[in-house]
């Protein structure tokens, strides 16, 4: 079932900015990841999500609802933590987030409570006058505290510290083990690798490709580099020209790309050299998406 469908979504602001054509759906339950450089288009395609503005052509659905046409309706069942955060000049966190509560109706705030913990928020503070980490752990509890069907986050570790960053994918899981469907932009890619289970690759405005994780977290060709003890091993090493993708003659050292399927006949053939070292380099979704961006450009 999809919780949220994209259909040929552009927003054309002049001089090839804004968005092009997106199309893509997010399944119930699923962590889906939207990336890109800066300027891509993210925010642009989460405010036309969000209703805030409307596009050229194209259209969002959010639980089979259009969003231009009923978002009083869809807003009930989302969770939003917006990429520029802006409080309401209402004094203090508390009496945003009770505010907030009454809102959506809230029976308890014990949620919220749990999150104002976990986050170590101190929610006496005045919100103008909060820290950017604090104000964007205020937007998160916001966004989470009533458990909603569906989260849309837009860079919603941006201002954390480390520490705070591994607690908000402690919540991410959360939400989604009781069965929330979540959207999040990001241009952390260790983050993005860690929860998401599909990701959009966002360039110019138009969606390069849309990957299952599963092929990043277990890419069927292995990267090695390789080090050798001394010149003579080395070059014929390099002589027999054996999966190198590049080499490095003042190092002495190979990198090589290798299936699986490769990996015994490989180790093999090494083990009549003298090597200083040998390491895998783990394929990431970085490298994937700076692949694909050169591609692009390319054409």
């Amino acid at each position: 079932m999809s919780m949220i469908e994209i259909r040929n979504l552009t927003k054309d602001y002049g001089l090839s900015r804004g968005i092009f054509n997106i199309d893509l759906e997010v399944k119930k339950g699923e962590i889906f990841g939207f990336v890109g450089t800066n300027g891509s288009g993210k925010t642009t395609t989460i405010r036309n999500m969000m209703g805030f503005i409307r596009p050229d052509s194209g259209s969002v659905y959010i639980m089979d609802h259009e969003v231009n046409y009923d978002t009083t309706q869809i807003m009930r069942h989302i969770g939003y933590v917006p990429g520029e955060i802006a409080f309401p000049d209402i004094g203090d966190g508390d009496a945003f987030l009770k505010s907030q509560a009454e809102m959506m109706g809230l029976k308890t705030m014990e949620y919220a409570k749990y999150l104002i913990n976990k986050f170590k928020l101190d929610t006496t503070a005045n919100l103008k006058h909060m820290s950017k980490g604090m104000k964007q752990k205020t937007a998160i509890v916001q966004a989470f505290m009533a458990e909603p069907d569906i989260l849309i986050l837009d860079e919603p570790s941006t201002g954390l510290d480390p520490l705070m960053r591994e607690t908000f994918v402690d919540v991410l899981m959360e939400a989604r083990q009781r069965g929330a469907t979540i959207f999040m932009s990001s241009h952390v890619f260790e983050e993005v690798e860690k929860t998401c289970d599909r990701v959009a690759l966002l360039h110019n405005g138009k969606v390069l490709d849309i990957v299952d994780m599963k092929k990043i977290r277990h890419n069927e060709v292995k990267t090695y580099k390789v080090g050798f003890e001394d010149e003579r091993d080395y070059q014929n090493y390099v002589n027999l020209n054996l999966y190198i993708t590049s080499k490095n003659d003042k190092y002495m050292q190979v990198t090589v790309d290798i299936k699986d399927a490769q990996v015994n006949e490989f180790m093999k053939v090494l083990a009549q050299f003298n090597l200083k070292y040998i390491k895998e380099v783990k394929y990431t979704l970085k490298k994937y998406f700076l692949k694909k961006i050169s591609e692009d450009n390319e054409k």
